[in-house]
């Protein structure tokens, strides 16, 4: 079988499918250009048909002064613009419909109809140069016409798939995704009807879990259309490696069928076959072979749509002829690791409170900080805890200890656990040292530190770290050239050596411990839940909540200045500060604002990637902030908040000691918890500096990087010197020792970047790409609640603001706080809500941690909240439970 095209004119108008492949996507479009390689594969029956090319799109519509004139008006719509999109759309589709088709196109379809016969059926089908791709399906946006007959009927049905790529739908959706409308072109697929008894959609991977070894099978009676368009129950399978594990046989009581004189209609089925199996067991494990298959020969998992028919000769047997395959967008890639054992993946982002993708720049950077074995996967990282999981005694520290940051992580971990099919334990170990089922069992008890240091040891952990940054900004200060990148290159692993200094990880771990046994104890005491949570409230040392106070002391220096106040809220550039000192208090607004970026210019969303832009490269992100503090608070609050913080936790200390000495045993239970609560006012504040140390090497090296990075602009080796974010940095390396870079690296980069932007990342996921995810199980909640972590207690009444962007985030005072992650940069919000909501997160994250200090009740790792909840919504929240209610 011939595997090349043979495309005789490249000015032809219409292609059979033997004559194009996937590599004439931009002539025949996704459809037609898979239909074209499935033609090609052996095994494979596809319904014989042509495609009318893009080049004729171009020549009929594209080249029509007035529909230019539509596509320069809808390149100016945004989604927003549901009405003026409407207007336009039926505008265009009027006069698509009414332009005449020249001869010699219509002469070549009509010898392809006469060639694969007059009086047959076809189906009419669009087929978009964007549609079916890897990154967008474009599913359903594009008309299909069944059980077509005769040319005229054809020729009508051509144009309304033309008509089609103008549709509301389409238009939205190209908005969306980010498609230029002029670049956007439409073949139409013209292919004999296939006439089925039964007719799905396979999946070669499961569209649910994600599974890359499970099969899903949907099956109906009659055409494939009534379970597109979701009027019918499909019979439903699970298939994996020749088995069929799992089944659902439903009620099928309609079916699409068509009519002898064209066009289809539905049936209803008959009361005795409404239950029966639409497939023998015997099809569904040939229809497997058949997916897999497919996608052997496509190299990636495939959504295949599939007809059961007669053969055409009498006695044949009954045929699976496949109409579609495209590839499936949805399912997240699985980080590669060449070896065929089972691996379970944790994701560093939901760690790091940043779910993201970063930059290849980004990724190379924090994995050599992080110092350990990390695999990329949808421009995230992800480790591989297989190893940990094995082990029972490892399996122990690692489900419990990743349980403080993320719980739905150590749910998934031990769900994996509990099946004992995926991950099985290293052989000889004694298994009545594994963890209990319920993933309860406690580490050893060096994990549960309660180190008495003397105060002052947070002091002097500090100073060394700030000594380091000093001499690091120092040191690379002389450097150029390939030394600037061996400097980082050796500094890198010196830096990561001190961030595991143990006196700085024991210090953390005395903090969390106290913490927990404080929860543990006044519970078991008191009958009193979180009680660590107002005693942590304005603790010392917490460079992160120190950074939230700092910018309303910044708005006070600014708001005896109305004319500052104005040009602030009418902001239009970036470097509005050089501007400042010509405004009456400029100079005073000025020597604010560098002041704190000074001390915190080097944070940012997302900062764990060197690439996001820092605030001292872009100030006008916290403009917003700053105009929010002026208008929400008066003087002075910045020292007011921090003092009523303190009250409280003493007021709550003299509370709980007071009720403790009631007790049998009081005068020890009183010593034992005032020994506890010191440790959470002296160390739970020093949790938060390890990352500052981290963004702040980060953003020296970044700026040494850019430096040089100017020089291959100069050199004409860059366009920009941003280009460097997509080159990791042993590959910087060699680019600035050879002075030479195959630009289409950076282009092919950008786009992944882009396609990775639109994928959510798993908690965990395993080498099968299967997805993990368990929910929070919670009794007697009010009906509707949604459920997440409670790690910040109190509760609180609000309006919701959804906020995705710092940059966005104009609050009102009393407004709760929902988005999908927050990390230190997002704190100086955190004065002006009453409370908080993420997606993202645990009872040790930064969020978790400033929210408790501040006092704001706060829920986090609530699934989609960004989605369940709507932006101005009345919503409370119940910290200390854990769930939020939509009033």
């Amino acid at each position: 079988m011939s595997t090349t095209p043979n495309i005789t004119s490249m000015h032809s108008s219409v292609f059979t499918f033997n004559e194009v492949d996937k590599t004439r996507l931009d002539l025949v479009g996704g459809k037609g250009a898979n239909l074209g390689e499935l033609s090609r594969i052996e095994g494979i029956h596809v319904p014989a048909g042509f495609c009318i090319s893009t080049e004729a799109f171009k020549r009929v519509i594209v080249e029509s002064s007035s529909i230019k004139d539509f596509l320069d008006r809808l390149s100016l719509l945004a989604v927003e613009d549901q009405r003026k999109i409407g207007e336009l759309s039926s505008e265009i589709r009027k006069t698509i419909e009414a332009i005449a088709m020249p001869p010699d196109i219509i002469e070549e379809i009509a010898i392809q109809i006469s060639r694969l016969g007059e009086k047959v059926a076809y189906a009419v089908r669009s087929s978009a140069t964007a549609e079916d791709l890897p990154g967008a399906s474009f599913a359903g946006q594009h008309d299909t016409y069944l059980n077509i007959i005769g040319k005229e009927a054809i020729l009508r049905h051509i144009y309304k798939c033309w008509a089609s790529l103008f549709t509301e739908r389409a238009i939205i959706y190209r908005i969306q995704n980010g498609f230029d409308h002029r670049k956007v072109f439409l073949s139409v697929v013209v292919q004999k009807m296939v006439f089925p008894q039964v007719s799905g959609i396979l999946f070669t991977a499961d569209p649910v879990t994600s599974n890359r070894k499970v099969l899903s099978i949907d099956a109906s009676f009659g055409l494939g259309e009534a379970l597109v368009a979701g009027l019918v129950n499909a019979d439903h399978y699970k298939v994996n490696n020749g088995k069929i594990i799992d089944r659902k046989i439903s009620t099928k009581k309609l079916a699409i069928y068509a009519l002898k004189d064209g066009g289809t209609k539905e049936h209803a089925i008959e009361p005795g076959l409404q239950n029966s199996q639409a497939l023998t067991d015997e099809q569904v494990l040939q229809l497997e072979r058949i997916g897999r298959h497919i996608e052997k020969h496509f190299g990636h998992p495939q959504d295949i749509e599939w007809c059961l028919s007669k053969g055409l000769l009498p006695g044949a047997d009954d045929i699976f002829y496949i109409v579609q395959s495209r590839p499936i967008t949805t399912l997240y890639p699985i980080p590669k690791i060449n070896d065929p054992d089972n691996h379970v993946y944790i994701s560093v982002g939901h760690q790091q409170m940043m779910t993201d993708p970063m930059k290849p720049l980004g990724l190379s950077f924090f994995q050599l900080t992080a110092g350990r074995p990390m695999y990329e996967a949808g421009g995230r990282l992800f480790v591989d805890v297989s190893g940990e999981l094995v082990s029972p005694t490892r399996r122990e520290i690692l489900v419990n200890v990743l349980g403080k940051s993320d719980p739905l992580i150590k749910g998934a971990l031990v769900s994996i656990l509990e099946r004992g099919d995926f991950i099985k334990p290293f052989p000889g170990e004694e298994e009545e040292q594994a963890p209990a089922k319920t993933g309860k069992a406690m580490p050893p008890p060096d994990y549960q530190a309660l180190n008495d240091y003397d105060p002052s040891i947070v002091s002097d952990l500090i100073k060394r770290s700030q000594t380091s940054i000093e001499a690091l900004a120092h040191n690379i200060q002389a450097k150029s050239g390939l030394d600037v990148i061996d400097f980082i290159l050796e500094d890198i692993p010196r830096f990561r050596q001190k961030l595991s200094d143990p006196q700085s990880f024991g210090v953390i771990m005395t903090s969390m411990n106290a913490s927990a046994w404080i929860n543990e104890k006044m519970k078991e005491w008191l009958g009193e839940v979180n009680a660590a949570d107002a005693l942590s409230q304005s603790v010392s040392n917490n460079i992160t909540s120190e950074m939230g106070l700092a910018l309303l002391d910044v708005a006070d220096k600014i708001r005896p200045f109305p004319e500052v106040i104005d040009y602030l809220q009418d902001l239009k550039a970036d470097n509005f500060l050089d501007e400042l000192a010509k405004i009456n208090g400029g100079k005073e607004a000025r020597n604010a604002i560098q002041s704190f970026l000074n001390k915190y210019g080097m944070r940012c969303a997302g900062e764990i990637d060197i690439t996001r832009t820092r605030w001292s490269e872009k100030p006008a992100t916290l403009v917003p902030i700053i105009l929010g503090n002026i208008k929400n608070f008066e003087m002075g609050a910045a020292n007011r908040k921090f003092e009523q913080g303190k009250r409280e936790a003493l007021k709550k200390e003299k509370e709980l000691l007071n009720r403790l000495k009631q007790l049998p045993d009081g005068e020890q239970k009183v010593k034992d918890t005032k020994r506890m609560i010191e440790l959470i006012r002296n160390f739970a504040g020093y949790r938060e500096y390890p990352k500052y140390g981290i963004v702040s090497h980060y953003f020296i090296y970044k700026k040494a990087l850019l430096k040089e990075a100017n020089q291959l602009v100069l050199a004409n080796v860059l366009h920009k010197k941003e280009d460097i974010y997509y080159l990791s940095i042993e590959e910087l390396r060699e680019v600035v020792r050879t002075n030479k870079l195959d630009y289409q690296v950076i282009i092919q980069r950008k786009e992944e970047y882009q396609t990775y932007e639109k994928l959510t990342p798993p908690r965990v996921m395993t080498s099968d790409g299967e997805v993990i995810s368990v929910e929070y199980k919670r009794e007697n909640l009010p009906g509707g609640s949604i459920v997440g972590l409670p790690v910040s207690s109190g509760v609180i009444e609000g309006r919701a603001r959804i906020i995705l962007n710092m940059e966005d985030a104009y609050l009102e005072d009393g407004d709760i706080l929902v988005t999908s992650f927050t990390d230190p940069s997002w704190t100086p919000l955190f004065v002006s809500i009453k409370g908080l909501v993420t997606e993202v997160g645990g009872l040790m994250t930064h969020g978790a941690v400033i929210a408790r200090e501040y006092g704001l009740p706060a829920v986090v790792g609530v699934e989609n909240a960004t989605r369940q909840i709507k932006d101005g919504q009345r919503i409370r929240v119940n910290g200390t439970a854990g769930y939020i209610e939509l009033l």
